[in-house]
C-alpha cells in the first residue's frame, strides 16, 4: 500500500487527479494506493509535521494562495522527507526550481492519463525496488522507515520484540516474533535462532556451538539443537547456498 497525497487549492483539480488515480488502480490491479486530499500546502505540511503521516508520493500544484508548492517542497526536504514529488501546474516557469527539490516529475496542466500513467509506472517501479530494502514500521505512534541492512538482530522479551540496529538504537514492537520474521523472510540474510531471536547473517562476526557473536558486541547463546541449522544457513548464505 502506497500513500499518495494530492495538494491543490482547487477542488475540481483534486477531483480530476483522484479520478485518474482510481482509473490507474483499475488498470493496474496490483497497485494499491491510498489517496488523501489537501486544499493547501500548509495543511499538508502540518499533518506531516505531526509525524503520523508519511506519504510516499505527493502530487502538488505549484500556484496556491498561501504558499507555493516549491516552497512547501523545500520545507519537506529540510525536514528530511524524501518522498516522491510530482508537480502539476499551469506554467513551466518553475521547472528549473523543481530540480532543486529533487522532484520526480514536472507536469503542465491539463494533465491527462496518457501523461500521468507512465510517470506513476516509473515512480512505483522505483519505489517497489527501494522498499525491498526497508521496513515501514509504526513505532511509538509514528511511522518510521528502517533500513534492513541496519538491523543486527531482533530479540523477544515478553510480549515485546526489540529490533537492535547497527547505530545502537533499539525499537520495541508490539508484534509477535512470527510476524516480524514474516516481514523479513524475503531477505536471505535473516535467520531464526530458537524462538527468541532473529539474526542478520551480515552482522554475524563469529559462530560456534555455544554462541553467535554479532558485530555490535552482542553474544547470543544458542539453545539446544540450533547450532547445526544456523551453521548451514550461515555458510549457505556466504557460499551461494553450498552447505558445508
Amino acid at each position: 500500500m502506497y500513500l499518495i497525497a494530492l495538494c491543490d487549492d482547487e477542488a475540481a483539480e483534486l477531483d480530476k487527479t483522484e479520478w485518474m488515480l482510481k482509473s490507474y488502480m483499475k488498470r493496474h490491479p496490483g497497485a494499491e494506493l491510498s489517496i488523501d486530499r489537501f486544499e493547501s500546502a500548509d495543511q499538508l505540511l502540518e499533518k506531516i509535521k505531526e509525524k503520523k503521516y508519511l506519504p510516499d508520493i505527493i502530487l502538488m500544484d505549484i500556484y496556491m494562495p498561501e504558499k507555493l508548492g516549491i516552497e512547501a517542497a523545500h520545507e519537506l526536504r529540510s525536514m528530511g522527507n524524501d518522498c516522491r514529488i510530482v508537480f502539476l501546474t499551469t506554467s513551466r516557469e518553475h521547472a528549473l526550481d523543481a530540480f532543486g527539490v529533487e522532484a520526480s516529475q514536472y507536469l503542465v496542466k491539463p494533465v491527462a492519463e496518457k501523461t500521468l500513467f507512465p510517470v506513476l509506472d516509473r515512480i512505483l517501479g522505483d519505489m517497489e525496488e527501494a522498499h525491498r530494502k526497508y521496513l515501514l514500521l509504526r513505532i511509538d505512534g509514528k511511522i518510521q522507515r528502517i533500513a534492513v541492512d541496519e538491523i543486527v538482530y531482533c530479540e523477544a522479551e515478553g510480549k515485546t520484540q526489540y529490533l537492535y540496529l547497527l547505530n545502537g538504537e533499539q525499537y520495541g514492537l508490539r508484534r509477535t516474533m512470527a510476524e516480524i520474521y514474516e516481514m523479513l523472510a524475503g531477505y536471505r540474510e535473516f535467520s531464526r535462532v530458537g524462538v527468541a531471536y532473529i539474526v542478520n547473517l551480515e552482522h554475524v562476526e563469529g559462530l560456534n556451538a555455544q554462541e553467535v557473536q554479532m558485530d555490535n558486541g552482542k553474544k547470543i547463546y544458542l539453545p539446544r539443537g540450533s547450532y547445526q541449522p544456523l551453521r548451514e544457513r550461515y555458510f549457505g548464505y556466504y557460499c551461494e547456498d553450498e552447505v558445508l
